[in-house]
C-alpha cells in the first residue's frame, strides 16, 4: 500500500514519544508518562476548567487499555465509547482497514450499555481524578433521552451527544445531518439534564454552519467536531469491500485540513459557542491549529490507537507551545477563543 499507513503512523509516533521529532530535533517539552505535570495553561468549555486544552475523542478511550502508561487525571478531559441504553454488539467484522495517513472503522459504537457503565466505568474514572466527558449513543430519541436521563444525576461532568456516527444504520445517522430533527432532539434533551451538553457533529455535510445553529437553537453549552468521513476500501485481490459494513468512518492525519476548516467556519458563524476540534491531531502543532482556528480545546482519537500516551504527549507539547504565545493562553483560561 502507497501512502503513510497507521502502521507507519504508530511508529512515527513511537519516535516522537521518545523524544525525537523527524529531523532529529528535540520535542518542545520533556515528556515521560509517567511523571506528574504541572500544567501552565488551562482552558475552559461551557463553563467546565480543563487543567489543558487536551482531551481524548469517544471511540478511542479504554480506561483499563491506557491505565498501564499514563495517569488519565493529567489529562484535560477524558470522552469515553458512546454509551447506549442497552449493550449494543457493533458490527460484524473486518470492522477496520488501513488507508494512506488514517484508517477506515466500522466499530458501530460497541458497547455493554449505560447501566454497566454507571457501575464498572464511571465510577472508576471519576476516583481516578478524571473530567469525564460521556458520550451519549442512541439510534433514536427515545434512547438518547433514556440515557441522558439515567445520566442525570451521577458523576458525569459533561455530556456529548453523538448524533454523527456514520457507522450506526439508523435513525441517528439522519438526524446529525438533519437541522429540523438535530433541534427536536437537542430541545427534546435540554430539560432532562443541568450537566453542560455538547453535541458531536457530522462533517457529512453540505454546509456545517445550519447544523451548527440548530444544536444552539435547541439549547447545546458546547459543539465538538468533527467525527468521521464516510468512506470505504477494496480488497483488490477479491473486488470486494474490506470492511464487513461496506462503509466506515475515515480518521487520522488525511482529515486534519478539513476539519480545521470546520472549526473555523462555524468560529467565524457562532463567535460565542465552545467548539471542542477534532480531526487528525497527532502533535502539539496540530493542537495548536485547532485553538488558532477557533477551538476552545481539542480531543485526540486516532493518534492514540497508534501510540496508547499520544494524549498526554500532545497535551504536553501543546502546553510548552502556548507557554510562547500568552495571549493567546489567556483567551483560553478566560473561555474565550483566539478567533472570537
Amino acid at each position: 500500500m502507497s501512502g503513510t499507513t497507521m502502521t507507519q503512523t504508530a511508529q512515527a509516533a513511537t519516535q516522537a514519544a521518545q523524544g525525537q521529532a523527524q529531523g532529529g530535533q528535540q520535542l518542545p517539552c520533556y515528556f515521560d508518562a509517567n511523571r506528574t505535570f504541572t500544567w501552565h495553561h488551562k482552558t475552559q468549555v461551557a463553563g467546565v476548567e480543563w487543567k489543558n486544552p487536551v482531551g481524548t475523542a469517544s471511540g478511542t478511550f479504554n480506561f483499563d487499555a491506557v491505565r498501564p502508561f499514563y495517569d488519565v487525571s493529567q489529562l484535560g478531559a477524558v470522552s469515553t465509547k458512546g454509551v447506549s441504553p442497552v449493550p449494543w454488539e457493533g458490527n460484524p467484522v473486518p470492522r477496520t482497514a488501513e488507508t494512506p495517513a488514517g484508517s477506515v472503522n466500522s466499530v458501530g459504537l460497541q458497547n455493554p450499555g449505560v447501566d454497566d457503565y454507571l457501575v464498572n466505568d464511571l465510577p472508576r474514572l471519576k476516583a481516578a481524578g478524571a473530567t469525564v466527558i460521556t458520550n451519549v449513543a442512541g439510534h433514536s430519541d427515545d434512547d438518547y433521552a433514556e440515557v441522558v436521563s439515567k445520566l442525570a444525576d451521577h458523576e458525569s461532568d459533561m455530556l456529548e451527544i453523538n448524533v454523527s456516527c456514520p457507522n450506526v444504520s439508523a435513525d441517528g445517522l439522519s438526524t446529525g445531518t438533519d437541522p429540523v430533527a438535530l433541534k427536536r432532539l437537542v430541545k427534546r434533551l435540554r430539560p432532562l439534564t443541568d450537566k453542560p451538553m455538547i453535541v458531536k457533529l457530522t462533517p457529512n455535510v453540505t454546509d456545517i454552519r445550519p447544523i451548527a445553529e440548530a444544536c444552539i437553537e435547541g439549547g447545546a453549552d458546547a459543539l465538538s467536531m468533527i467525527n468521521t468521513f464516510v468512506g470505504m476500501r477494496f480488497d483488490i485481490r477479491t473486488g470486494k469491500p474490506i470492511l464487513a459494513n461496506i462503509t466506515g468512518g475515515v480518521s487520522g492525519p488525511c482529515v486534519h485540513p478539513m476539519a480545521l476548516a470546520f472549526v473555523y467556519k462555524t468560529r467565524q458563524a457562532f463567535p460565542e459557542i465552545p467548539i471542542i476540534g477534532i480531526g487528525g491531531i497527532s502533535t502539539g502543532e496540530d493542537a495548536l491549529e485547532f485553538l488558532y482556528a477557533g477551538a476552545n480545546a481539542v480531543e485526540v482519537g486516532s493518534a492514540a490507537l497508534a501510540d496508547p500516551v499520544a494524549p498526554l504527549r500532545i497535551a504536553c507539547e501543546l502546553d510548552a507551545l502556548l507557554d510562547q504565545r500568552p495571549e493567546l493562553a489567556q483567551a483560553l483560561e478566560e473561555g474565550r477563543t483566539w478567533q472570537s
